[in-house]
């Protein structure tokens, strides 16, 4: 294979490909690493479909189409006497190749975080009365932001680090109680594919690192937030919704969570395709939107439609919804709309664009009795941006 498929591998294929060139073939790689010469045929068909995405694949022309790709238009240039001169393809990437390509990306990074995580014994403090819901709003790992032009900086690095000091800081404060619910309302990763444009208007986005980074870093992010929760609560459920920014990524996300967490019976990651998220908490029901699709006041009919015992069965409904960056908050029949702020700066076009919110996150305290009873906010600037 050209050695310029090493920058696109993983640690994993770039053994298999080391171990390709030492023996000349898939199938004594296999044997030699004691695997299939099929599962190392795959994984290398799968470096090929990823790198062509990232537009390294050559040599292509050869077999017409770029892997992972499929032709579309061809524009073909004849001479005076019919002969072709030159022809120019246009291949775009392959809808169920995307698909099938962020299904093996999860499966090999499930397969990678299977077991590297042994249960821990609960906090014996634990109050059985409240629940406490930690809220994130659009987090995009991977937006790049400099100062110059968007007024400050922002990276990869930077969201890590300041959402694990976010977490920190929350699960200092917050009460030791039985339940928790981490809600990451969406958009965990700024873009959702290496073409680094937003599905549904293309509007290219100001990225930083290539996009498997984001989703690794923002993955492992999550998972010790997961564990900072563990320590303060007996039970805790993960919510990584799905926004406009990362459609499927955030099922990358969840699934990596997931599998990080299999072997603890304390921590449950819904993995599921809705848009919408449910949990019941006593009289308290809690429900959660990314809030790019319906408008806000039209959320509590949806819940209520959605899941009509629990809504029966509740006096006090919350929803938080990310999305538009800032403050707000609306009063639907009793029902409070809330949403949320992020950690995350501003890219060039929205401080170009006049926004100017204010970042933070927060944990919000609910008794199965009484409904919101605390909470607290922790700021950027808290933080030390």
């Amino acid at each position: 294979m050209d050695p310029g498929y090493r920058d696109f591998a993983t640690p994993r294929q770039l053994e298999f490909m080391d171990a390709i060139e030492k023996h000349r073939s898939a199938a004594e790689a296999g044997r030699a690493l004691g695997v299939s010469a099929g599962a190392v045929a795959h994984s290398m068909t799968g470096l090929r479909k990823r790198a062509a995405s990232m537009g390294f694949a050559p040599g292509h022309f050869k077999d017409g189409v770029a892997p992972g790709f499929k032709m579309g238009k061809v524009t073909v240039q004849r001479g005076r006497l019919g002969d072709v001169e030159r022809t120019w393809e246009r291949q775009s990437p392959d809808a169920a190749e995307r698909e099938r390509f962020l299904r093996e990306f999860v499966e090999e990074l499930a397969q990678r975080a299977q077991g590297a995580y042994e249960p821990t014994p609960a906090p014996v403090t634990a109050t059985n009365d409240v629940l406490a819901v930690y809220c994130f709003g659009d987090p995009h790992f991977g937006l790049r932001a400099i100062a110059d032009e968007a007024g400050e900086d922002f990276d990869l690095n930077e969201a890590d680090r300041i959402t694990r000091a976010a977490i920190d800081r929350l699960t200092h404060v917050a009460p030791s109680s039985r339940q928790a619910l981490l809600i990451n309302a969406g958009d965990s990763t700024h873009a959702d594919n290496s073409t680094n444009r937003t599905r549904k208007s293309g509007a290219v986005l100001d990225v930083d690192g290539r996009h498997f980074q984001s989703v690794m870093v923002s993955a492992k992010a999550w998972v010790y937030a997961a564990e900072r929760l563990l320590t303060k609560h007996e039970q805790v459920t993960v919510w990584i919704l799905p926004g406009n920014h990362d459609d499927d990524t955030s099922f990358a996300v969840s699934m990596a969570i997931s599998m990080y967490f299999h072997r603890e019976p304390r921590v449950t990651v819904d993995v599921s395709a809705s848009r919408f998220r449910y949990l019941r908490f006593g009289k308290v029901m809690i429900g959660a939107n990314h809030g790019d699709g319906p408008k806000p006041k039209d959320l509590p009919l949806i819940m209520a439609t959605d899941r009509p015992e629990d809504w029966g069965a509740s006096l006090f409904k919350f929803i938080y919804v990310g999305h538009i960056h800032h403050d707000t908050v609306i009063e639907v029949q009793g029902v409070r709309v809330e949403t949320l702020r992020t950690l995350a700066a501003k890219d060039a076009w929205h401080a170009g664009a006049g926004y100017r919110s204010m970042r933070d996150t927060r944990v919000i305290v609910h008794h199965r009795d009484y409904g919101e009873i605390e909470r607290h906010t922790v700021s950027a600037a808290m933080l030390g941006v």
